[in-house]
């Protein structure tokens, strides 16, 4: 069994990590400076990013907390598989109800994409993980919950973006 299947959502689960990835996208002006990086970036462009091609942009992996970021590509690629398994019948945004992505991958590198994108500013992210319950029935999966918070008009002020990891049985003697 690799490493990250080990680790799952515990070595991402940590306050750390937590920390240093949302100064790239909280407040706002941290998110401004970030978006400014993008678009003077030759590796990406802002307009159709995905999720998970931006972080390592933002902050080179080699510098996260406790080494975290030598396993994210290959986290965050699973995450991208399961959540391209499952269906979405969430709308993007209030503002946008019509806009309904077919999959949950989907949905949430459109959200991502209208945070970066928005004008006149962008829309700061506050990211969180978690784990998936032992005896939840999709324990062994990633899942997403997206919460907008907005001003008045339905106009989106934050994204509050979890990423929910699969269970991972710990290993005997360890927590």
């Amino acid at each position: 069994m690799s490493q990250i299947q080990i680790f799952g959502g515990k070595i991402y689960n940590d306050p750390a990590y937590k920390n240093h990835i949302n100064k790239f996208y909280y407040p706002l002006d941290n998110m401004k400076q970030s978006v400014a990086v993008l678009k003077a970036s030759s590796l990406i462009d802002i307009a159709t990013m995905e999720f998970g091609q931006y972080q390592p942009i933002l902050s080179p992996l080699n510098t996260w907390p406790e080494k975290k970021g030598q396993f994210w590509l290959r986290e965050m690629g699973q995450a991208r598989i399961d959540l391209t398994a499952q269906p979405n019948t969430v709308p993007l945004s209030k503002d946008e109800p019509n806009v309904i992505p077919l999959t949950k991958c989907a949905l949430l590198d459109a959200c991502v994409r209208k945070c970066f994108n928005a004008q006149p500013d962008p829309i700061p992210m506050l990211i969180d993980v978690e784990e998936q319950q032992n005896d939840s029935p999709h324990a062994h999966t990633h899942d997403i919950r997206i919460v907008w918070e907005y001003a008045s008009g339905n106009v989106p002020t934050l994204l509050r973006l979890t990423m929910v990891c699969p269970f991972v049985e710990p290993k005997p003697g360890k927590p």
